[in-house]
């Protein structure tokens, strides 16, 4: 076939008119990128077999066959893209046969390309810098060592003069990513030649070819100086010679005050970026740019842009002289917490950190940075905690390095400190943020920030004398308030011991006390003992135990946490101790189980915790594979989770320990190894990687055991793979995904009919399995769908819609997100898709039922309008009949036209906020 196409090529008599054969061809081309774009799960063989014959085709002399040609193997380098992005992108395992492949024939398609970028033909050429740009996102870095046949390619671009603005904003955005996927040395010979161009196209009368030629500027600053260890030899080139071309280029555009909006803060963005990277070499023009900083600082359009560029600069370790303009900057920075834009609040905040931390700000006298820290009280709020938590970073950093700023404004600030810790929504980097900032307000050494004050206020809404103020607090709430107390006593170790003696006594009289200042005491007592032994107070471990028998669950979970914690500071005293205490109290059993799992939890994140409970880890194992088959679920479920984690500490021994437990007859024994394995998958270090993917195989294979409790903990240990460490099931799938699919069929056998009085309910013991099912199947669609066969994938959707009301709800989740990853599959199946989402948005509910049916149904149909929404969005979902017709359906009823529109503005709205988010 090759022969005869080369044939075409060579016959100078070839034309459209006699020969119609390049209709043939192009409709080859659409074909090849339809199945290409459906059929992930052959991808290996698309690089073998298709990939070369795509290549060699790039040479077609038809343009619009050729653009085909080029848009299916986009499609496949597109297509590779999306498994490498859900594959974990830390993982050991070797590079996949389907990305070899690639990197072998790059050096083909570079070679095909090359006479093609210089062709007249614009619609090739962007073509051209379409494909190598998919190629950077499949595989970055892999155009390094053809830049000498691709730099004369963009060179012919940006300076032919018949090339249009499409293809210099094409070039451009090309070369941004070409720079952004490699390391700064491979770029150094061609300097030279990327500096003038990219130079003359910052200067084009457009616009658009400006602002895209500055983003380039911008990164081109980074290759040529880089601050990090890519440092590249600039034997090449006088580095002082392009900082001046490149900073006199910026400083014309920046000082243009006619120019477009986006101009302005693209000028702003790459000077900022020439200064923190090249303001060594630029010292003496720093006089002539900074004023113009602080002119666009005090201009609401470009504060933003300026505030960010500020950061840059401040943050850059060649510390560039900011002091002529700091006068000015922190009070405008001040004003600026106060606006009501959230962006530049926390870019404010940010600034004002580094700022703080990088710069002198004493010289100036406390007022400069009081003027921006007497703002941030209405920030340290939980509604908004990163911006909360930016205005901590700020205060702890305050605290540090200029602690004379706190002098008489510590009460500004220090209440809302205080009601944040009160917040249920306070945890994660938040919490740490303000355990810093205890930690660094206590070594100022300032009156009322001694430890002793400070201990005091985070003890007063739980010791307060009226019971209505600790009442009031949420559970989370102790917790933040012991840590932080605990922070405490880390800066001032002297004090640790006699305050758990203390708290201690508050225990001993549990009548006296409320129970929830002996919740406060235990979590204070526990979280001070996590990092100071506790073992010299002899009478602590008995009390805490104690606490067990309790009336208040509250206090006996705090009780159990306790234990655990000062059990980690003292590892030696007290894990046996719990260990004995398993054994010895059966009814206690559950709660020092949550202990022991504190203690595993705990040291197995650490090498050094890892170390200590090393020597420990025999006695442990021995102790819970007791405790596998307890009738409690609670106590199984626990041992499970000790179990995972501790294979974490000694993988290479116990997970063929674990392995050889599913041997077991007991179901209950093997629902607790499937368990442990979830625990394991979900938090195991990369260490372990590769024992795991060699064994994942044995536990999930559960998937088939004849005890239905077993097989939906194996449903649960599979969707928790596929979640955490995809690299780990992608080979079994083929293997499990059938058996998967058999879990999602309802099951006369595991249904049974349950007389209660006069009544029979049926009751369907499967519904649990097949939620599990359906939950795995809609991971597997977030993590990708490479190697599954979509259209078998939905059968099972479509069947899932007919389902009970639980697994509908996950049916049109997956409806909606299926309508997004594979829309040329669902495109097929449309008109089911919408028979069945008909059949839930017409449904009515009896008239005598309950008002719950009456709420579910609802709920139902948001969901199901939800589904159809995103169904509509499906390039040329519109010329489907049965879709149309339902529309048309719904805006003539009252009360799905209502819903309808209710989901419509919800999910534009959604968008906006991702959108907001990303920028």
């Amino acid at each position: 076939m090759d022969t005869e196409e080369d044939d075409y090529d060579d016959s100078e008599e070839y034309s459209d008119d006699d020969d119609m054969s390049w209709k043939v061809r192009r409709a080859a081309a659409k074909c090849l990128e339809s199945i290409i774009t459906t059929r992930h799960d052959m991808l290996d063989d698309f690089y073998r077999d298709l990939s070369p014959s795509l290549i060699s085709r790039f040479k077609e002399r038809e343009e619009n066959v050729k653009s085909d040609i080029f848009h299916a193997y986009i499609a496949l380098l597109k297509n590779t893209r999306s498994i490498e992005i859900s594959q974990d992108p830390d993982s050991m395992e070797q590079i996949p046969s389907h990305v070899s492949n690639l990197m072998e024939q790059i050096p083909s398609i570079i070679k095909a390309i090359y006479p093609l970028m210089k062709e007249k033909s614009m619609k090739t050429r962007q073509d051209c810098f379409l494909l190598l740009r998919e190629l950077l996102n499949a595989v970055p870095g892999a155009l390094g060592p053809h830049l000498n046949s691709i730099v004369p390619g963009i060179h012919f671009s940006l300076s032919d003069k018949n090339s249009t603005s499409n293809m210099k904003i094409e070039a451009l955005s090309f070369m941004s990513s070409l720079l952004q996927a490699h390391q700064p040395y491979v770029f150094a010979p061609y300097i030279p030649v990327m500096v003038p161009l990219v130079i003359t196209a910052v200067f084009d009368p457009f616009y658009k070819i400006a602002t895209e030629g500055l983003i380039v500027l911008q990164q081109l600053v980074q290759v040529i100086r880089p601050l990090d260890n890519g440092a590249i030899s600039s034997n090449m080139f006088d580095i002082t010679t392009v900082a001046n071309q490149v900073y006199s280029a910026t400083l014309q555009k920046l000082k243009t005050t006619d120019a477009d909006q986006e101009v302005k803060e693209r000028a702003i963005a790459c000077m900022g970026q020439i200064i923190a990277n090249m303001g060594d070499i630029l010292q003496p023009q720093l006089d002539t740019c900074l004023p113009i900083f602080l002119e666009r600082l005090k201009n609401e359009i470009t504060r933003l842009s300026c505030v960010k560029s500020l950061t840059l600069i401040a943050g850059s370790p060649l510390r560039i002289d900011l002091t002529p303009i700091l006068n000015e900057v922190m009070p405008a920075l001040g004003t600026f917490l106060r606006k009501n834009q959230r962006a530049l609040k926390l870019h404010s905040l940010d600034l004002l950190n580094k700022l703080a931390d990088n710069y002198p700000l004493d010289i100036f006298g406390p007022p400069l940075l009081q003027t921006a820290i007497s703002e941030i009280q209405p920030l340290i709020s939980d509604s908004d905690l990163h911006v909360a938590q930016y205005s901590l970073i700020l205060l702890t950093t305050t605290a540090r390095k200029h602690p004379k700023a706190l002098v008489g404004i510590h009460d500004l600030f220090l209440p809302a400190v205080l009601q944040l810790l009160r917040s249920p929504l306070l945890q994660g980097s938040a919490l740490i943020c303000t355990h810093d900032l205890f930690q660094s307000l206590v070594q100022t050494n300032l009156p009322g920030l001694d430890y002793h004050s400070l201990l005091k206020k985070l003890m007063e809404p739980v010791i307060a004398p009226s019971s209505a103020a600790s009442d009031q607090l949420h559970k989370q709430a102790y917790h933040s308030l012991a840590k932080c107390v605990a922070a405490l006593t880390q800066q001032c170790p002297n004090e640790a011991i006699p305050l758990a003696t203390q708290l201690l006594q508050d225990l001993q009289k549990p009548s006296l006390i409320p129970d929830s200042q002996l919740v406060f005491s235990l979590l204070a007592i526990g979280e001070i003992g996590r990092h100071f032994s506790l073992s010299t107070i002899p009478a602590l471990p008995q009390t805490i135990i104690e606490c067990f028998s309790a009336g208040s669950e509250d206090v006996k979970a705090a009780a159990s946490h306790a234990l655990g914690a000062i059990a980690v500071g003292s590892l030696d005293t007290f894990l046996p101790l719990i260990l004995n205490e398993i054994e010895a109290q059966p009814r206690r059993q559950y709660l020092l189980l949550h202990s022991l799992k504190e203690v595993i939890s705990s040291l197995s994140v650490t090498p050094n915790g890892l170390s200590q409970l090393l020597p420990s880890v025999p006695s442990i194992w021995e102790q819970l594979f007791k405790h596998c088959e307890c009738p409690e679920e609670g106590s199984r479920n626990v041992v499970a989770e000790c179990l995972g984690k501790l294979v974490l500490v000694n993988p290479e021994e116990l997970l063929p320990r674990l392995q050889e437990a599913l041997k077991s007859e007991s179901p209950l024994m093997r629902t607790v190894v499937v368990s442990a394995v979830k625990f394991t998958i979900s938090d195991q270090p990369q260490q372990i990687d590769l024992l795991l993917k060699q064994n994942i195989g044995k536990f999930l294979f559960l998937l088939r055991d004849p005890e239905p409790s077993v097989r939906r903990v194996a449903l649960v240990a599979f969707n928790s793979a596929v979640h955490n460490k995809p690299s780990l099931v992608r080979d079994l799938l083929p293997t499990l995904l059938p058996w998967l699919y058999s879990e999602t069929k309802v099951k006369n056998e595991l249904i049974r009919e349950v007389e209660m009085g006069p009544f029979k309910h049926t009751v369907d013991d499967g519904l649990d399995i097949r939620k599990a099912a359906f939950e795995c199947m809609y991971t597997l669609l977030e993590q990708g769908l490479e190697r599954v066969d979509v259209m078998q994938f939905l059968d099972h959707v479509q069947a899932g819609l007919c389902d009970h009301y639980d697994i509908k709800m996950l049916t049109y989740l997956m409806t909606a997100r299926l309508a997004v990853v594979c829309p040329d599959a669902v495109i097929l199946r449309l008109d089911q898709f919408i028979q069945q989402l008909r059949d839930t948005c017409t449904h009515k509910v009896k008239a005598n039922s309950v008002k719950q049916e009456y709420e579910k149904q609802d709920e139902l149909k948001r969901s199901a309008l939800r589904a159809v929404w995103a169904l509509s969005k499906i390039p040329k979902a519109e010329k489907n009949q049965q879709l149309t017709d339902f529309l048309k359906s719904i805006k003539e009823s009252p009360e799905l036209s209502k819903i309808y529109e209710y989901v419509q503005k919800d999910s534009l709205s959604n968008n906006m906020d991702f959108s907001m988010d990303e920028s």
